[in-house]
Order: structure tokens, then C-alpha cells, then sequence
């Protein structure tokens, strides 16, 4: 079966851009010993880098109370937009309380560096056993996600961030395209049918089964690896794309593949999870969406999104 189109809409819509333009980054820079600040996790890095380059259209921040419990309780924004997790920067009491609703709070990574801003609309509090079991099914604090989400803060603040500026990935910069990058790749390349494939793992038979499966019905195969924050015992983001750098080299028609890096943290949330990925590479403008070794919904889940 082939699908012919002209390029896929981003998920909402419109292809969110939240980078600071050059004015507007020297701006908060001058601010920068004047704001509140907060420290990120590499998760919260991720989903702010994730919110800036368009990865998480149509979201402009981290969400607030509305969004999130309907997002909880129906996958859906208040917009009626299809989401499946939560994406939330969550504080402890003592951090949320002197900040004011209002006001642009600094983030900074773990070593105090200056990565981008939030204008801090809501602070509220939120349910971690009732997201627990509406998003993970499961409230176990073995399950991965359960314990994320059980050791962050009980305050989520919420609003639109700005990131200050898009530096290259420390490990994989030549492999750091997004999504405008992506969009424009494919349409330079002709290709009007795009797979992408998600995985978390080094690629096995199976993995190679599928991807090969999809090259025949589709004109391109956008390898998409996640490089952010897995479990611990998790095989390293460095031997997974090497895997798939030795594949593209010996195996795979290298004028039909793309190898890219998913910058996103790894939430271990099963099915909904997967609905997550596939909007993220709807919104790298890719149609079929397939994960582990099997699709997930086939053919036609974007287009129900």
C-alpha cells in the first residue's frame, strides 16, 4: 500500500519554534542574575529542548493543570488535540513557594549553566498515585516510570518556555537534525512516503525484519534512536547508534535512510508511549510509525491523531 501526500501537518498543526531569537536571548541574558532559578533534570532538559524545537507540537511549555489532568484522564488537550503523557516540570514545596505567578523563572542544567526561561503562569499540585495509574497502570515504584514520577516534587509549574539557543549535542552532533531540519531533508530527497522507527535498544533481526519490510512500500526510513534519559541498566545511547551506523554502512541502501537522534527521556509508559513517540515523528513528518519489533496500530494511527 502506498499513501501519497505532500508532507504531513505537525500535530496541531503548526511546527512550534520556541528558540530564542538572537535579541531576545540577549534580553534574558542581561536578566540572567536577576531571575529565580530552577535546576533541571535531564529529563526536564529534554522535554525543554523537546517544547523548543517543535518535537512536542503543539505544546509552547510545560503544561498547566487543565491540560494535564485531561491529559491524565482522556489523552486528549483541552483543545481536543490527541496527547498521551504528561509533560510537566514538577518542584519540591520549598523550591514552588517563592515564585510568583507572573514572573520568568531561569532554568539551568545541574552544573548552574543558563539554558532557557519559563514564564510561570500556574503553580499547582497534582495526584503522583492517580497519574501513576492512568498513565503507567501500575502505581509499583519498581516500574521505571512510577519512580521518576514517585521522587519528583508534589508542585508542577507550568507556562511557556523560551530555550536560549541550540547548541550541538555532545555526543552525536552530526546526527542532531529536528524537525524543520527533517521536514526539509525529506522534501529535498523526493520522498512523499516516510517510515519512522523508534527504539530504545541496539537493533536485532527483527528490528532489521521490519525496517527492511517498510523500505519496500515506503520511499524513505527515518531511524530515529532515543538518546535521553533511559534506565540505568539500559544498553548505552553510544553502542545503540553504532549498531545502526554499521547497519546504514554494510546493509541498508544509504540513499533511502536517515539516522537521527530522539533527544527524549525514556518514560517507560507502554502503549501510551508509543501513541507519544508516534506524534513526535509526525512531527519530524514522518506517516507509518513503527517501534520495537512490530508496528504499533499500523498505518493508520497518525492519521487519527
Amino acid at each position: 500500500m502506498k499513501i501519497n501526500f505532500e508532507g504531513i501537518a505537525p500535530h496541531g498543526g503548526q511546527l512550534v519554534n520556541r528558540i530564542a531569537a538572537p535579541a531576545e536571548r540577549q534580553e534574558f541574558l542581561d536578566q540572567a542574575e536577576r531571575l529565580p532559578r530552577i535546576q533541571l533534570d535531564q529529563r526536564a532538559i529534554s522535554d525543554l529542548e523537546m517544547i523548543a524545537i517543535g518535537g512536542f507540537s503543539p505544546l509552547h511549555g510545560f503544561m498547566e493543570q487543565a491540560d494535564y489532568e485531561s491529559v491524565v484522564e482522556d489523552m486528549h488537550l483541552t483543545s481536543g488535540v490527541a496527547w498521551a503523557i504528561p509533560v510537566t516540570l514538577s518542584v519540591a514545596e520549598e523550591v514552588a513557594e517563592p515564585l510568583k505567578e507572573g514572573s520568568w523563572i531561569r532554568l539551568d542544567d545541574e552544573s548552574g549553566n543558563f539554558l532557557g526561561v519559563l514564564e510561570l503562569t500556574q503553580k499547582y499540585r497534582y495526584i503522583k498515585s492517580h497519574e501513576a495509574i492512568n498513565v503507567y497502570r501500575t502505581d509499583d515504584e519498581n516500574h521505571p516510570g512510577v519512580k521518576v514520577l514517585y521522587d519528583q516534587g508534589p508542585i508542577n509549574l507550568a507556562g511557556p518556555i523560551w530555550l536560549l539557543e541550540r547548541g550541538p549535542h555532545p555526543l552525536f552532533p552530526q546526527y542532531q537534525i529536528d524537525p524543520q531540519q527533517s521536514r526539509q531533508l525529506f522534501q529535498e530527497k523526493g520522498w512523499k512516503t516516510i517510515v519512522g522507527f523508534q527504539t530504545r535498544n541496539p537493533i536485532h533481526r527483527a528490528h532489521e525484519y521490519i525496517q527492511k519490510c517498510a523500505l519496500e512500500v515506503v520511499d524513505g526510513l527515518f531511524l530515529h534512536p532515543l538518546v535521553g534519559a533511559t534506565k540505568s541498566d539500559d544498553i548505552p545511547a553510544e553502542v545503540r547508534m553504532r549498531c545502526y551506523e554499521i547497519m546504514i554502512d554494510l546493509y541498508f541502501p544509504q540513499d533511502r535512510v536517515i539516522l537521527a537522534i530522539n533527544p527524549s527521556a525514556m518514560r517507560y509508559a507502554g502503549p501510551r508511549e508509543a501513541i507519544f513517540h508516534a506524534i513526535v515523528r509526525k512531527n519530524y513528518g514522518c506517516i507509518p510509525f513503527y517501534c520495537w519489533s512490530r508496528p504499533c496500530w499500523g498505518w493508520g494511527l497518525l492519521w487519527h491523531l
